[in-house]
């Protein structure tokens, strides 16, 4: 379990969790030496113990490490500590498509030309690598404030294959942008990529995904077998030129898709000229389904078939110890005299065995004393404890010290000069070193990164809203950017001591809950942040999809004060007036 301060290979500091996974956990981290923030992707789970996938996780992203593209978040340094796997990443302060989605519904064309040219970019370089990502989906793709798309989690996605389909809802993430060729168990090339790309840009312009399903196995059947949805039924108008795009990176051949992400890249420069806007709907040269559909299902019904003997070869087990119990039972009571007098026997020679071998050992132990290592190295601290004859304990407990340096021990338990048998177990103290902090000039940076960074060094940080002066302009201000703090830039605190970091006090305005589409749970993470009584009534209506916000109390605009009452009108699926006769059928 990764804590809030712990270290990762006495160099990656960690500051708080940011992300949690199916296979890994991402953490916010200050790298020490380099003096810069970072995120540490950790390996979770069964993941973490299997040998052949950490192996390719390594290579995969030691390869990643050595991509450079703005598009691409670079990958700093791969390793292991104690048996936790790690990446350590580019920190980006951004958020996923999938955010961005839920926010707004769906993207423009220009927008989403534009953030498909960025990740082609990126995957250009990739695929000149031979770098298959495997797992493009809008939680993979970060967006900047100003823009900038970064792709991320090269490396990991490698450990889904077509096998954990059948596993419930293992992959259900990433089913929705599955090429045919993976859900049909065959090897992930560099055109499966492209297909996942093509249908992450009809989800953009649309809002929806082109094939939905109850399960898994039901989704990739549909990549198989269902013809991809005419983007221009959702949205006339689309030109045609992103529709054969996308037809063309979503073929179910890959012989009909484009080669590489810089092929499509090169298509998608030229798709808003004026001359492609009316261009023919494309049309394939290889047919769609040249390869074998049937084997997805093929393996769910061996792998039910497998379950069901097992199941039938577990009940005969069963009965066949059942039986054995009854036959042996009539032999149990002869044999019990016999079983009673061996471990008589049995116990009397292990009497004998400790009175005579273990005993005088115990009592020719050497008495010998604990030797001062304090200001040793650890691994000096631990070779002299042991040629005294004493055990060494693994775990290691640290302390600040402002004589010893940082990673020297300070002092061990037992206490140095205090006399104790040979294989007594010591614990040694590792110094911090002179945790003093130096306290650097924060306006203008954001609270939540420098109370993280300051708590991850045991400094108390208090956060406060403070008014804005009123000759000060407002619009100098941003919300959640530090403009006072109570410490001076320069003085030193130690551990336990505090600081309160002043933030602007701005206005806050109520969202339009309605037309931005918020969900119920955007509206709840927004009452709790700002401290709002929130009430959820639900409104009979076909007019609406079920879970939609239809109406707010709080006109949009309007000022937040906290403690407010907000009330937000939910749509429902009406009831149905049919009533079924509990007699047994209808008449």
């Amino acid at each position: 379990m990764i804590m809030k301060g712990q270290k990762i290979s006495d160099r990656y500091q960690i500051i708080k969790s940011i992300g949690e996974g199916g296979m890994a956990n991402v953490y916010l981290a200050y790298d020490t030496i380099l003096d810069r923030n970072v995120a540490v992707k950790v390996l979770r789970g069964d993941l973490a113990t299997d040998e052949k996938f950490v192996r390719r996780f390594q290579r995969e992203a030691l390869s990643a490490s050595s991509l450079s593209n703005p598009n691409i978040v670079e990958v700093y340094d791969v390793g292991e500590d104690n048996g936790e796997y790690y990446i350590v990443m580019e920190y980006v302060e951004g958020k996923h498509l999938k955010n961005l989605l839920k926010k707004r519904g769906k993207l423009t064309v220009p927008e989403v030309v534009d953030i498909v040219l960025q990740i082609t970019n990126g995957l250009s370089v990739a695929h000149d690598s031979y770098l298959i990502h495997r797992d493009i989906k809008p939680q993979n793709i970060l967006i900047l404030d100003n823009g900038l798309i970064k792709i991320t989690d090269f490396g990991i996605a490698v450990a889904m294959n077509a096998t954990q389909l059948t596993q419930t809802n293992s992959v259900m993430g990433s089913v929705h942008y599955l090429p045919p060729e993976q859900a049909s168990g065959k090897g992930a090339t560099l055109q499966s990529d492209i297909y996942s790309i093509g249908i992450l840009m009809y989800e953009l312009l649309t809002g929806k995904l082109p094939f939905k399903g109850d399960n898994a196995v039901e989704i990739a059947l549909k990549h198989l077998k269902e013809p991809m949805p005419s983007i221009k039924d959702e949205e006339p108008d689309i030109p045609q030129s992103i529709e054969n795009i996308i037809l063309k990176a979503t073929a179910k051949n890959p012989k009909n898709r484009y080669a590489d992400a810089r092929e499509m890249h090169e298509d998608l420069k030229t798709c808003l000229d004026e001359s492609r806007i009316n261009e023919l709907k494309i049309t394939f040269k290889y047919p769609e389904h040249d390869y074998d559909d049937t084997k997805l299902l093929k393996t769910v019904k061996q792998n039910e078939k497998k379950e069901l003997e097992k199941s039938e070869k577990q009940k005969v087990k069963e009965g066949e110890e059942i039986i054995a119990k009854k036959v042996n039972k009539s032999d149990n009571s002869q044999n019990k005299i016999i079983i009673i007098l061996a471990s008589i026997f049995v116990g009397l020679v292990v009497i004998i065995t400790t009175i005579v071998v273990l005993i005088p050992k115990i009592n020719s132990s050497k008495i010998s004393e604990i030797p001062d290592v304090a200001g040793y190295t650890v691994s000096d601290a631990i070779k002299t404890l042991q040629d005294a004859g004493f055990v060494v304990l693994d775990e290691q407990r640290q302390e600040a010290s402002e004589t010893i340096p940082e990673g020297n021990v300070t002092k061990t338990t037992p206490a140095a000069g205090s006399n104790r048998k040979e294989g007594t177990e010591i614990t040694l103290y590792v110094s911090l070193g002179d945790v003093t902090v130096e306290i650097e000039d924060y306006v203008g940076k954001n609270y939540n990164e420098v109370k993280g960074k300051l708590e991850a060094l045991n400094i108390k940080v208090y956060v406060e809203s403070k008014d804005i002066p009123e000759d000060a302009d407002a619009n100098d201000y941003e919300e959640g950017i530090i403009m006072e703090q109570s410490v001076e830039p320069g003085e030193k605190l130690s551990e336990g001591d505090s600081i309160t970091l002043y933030i602007p006090k701005l206005d806050n305005k109520y969202p339009d809950f309605v037309l931005d589409e918020y969900s119920i749970t955007e509206v709840e993470e927004f009452a709790e942040d700002y401290d709002i009584n929130l009430t959820i009534e639900y409104e009979e209506t076909t007019e609406y999809e079920p879970g939609t916000i239809i109406r707010q109390s709080r006109a949009a605009g309007t000022t937040v004060v906290s403690g407010a009452k907000l009330t937000i009108t939910v749509a429902k699926e009406p009831s149905t007036d049919e009533e079924i006769d509990d007699g047994g059928g209808l008449e």
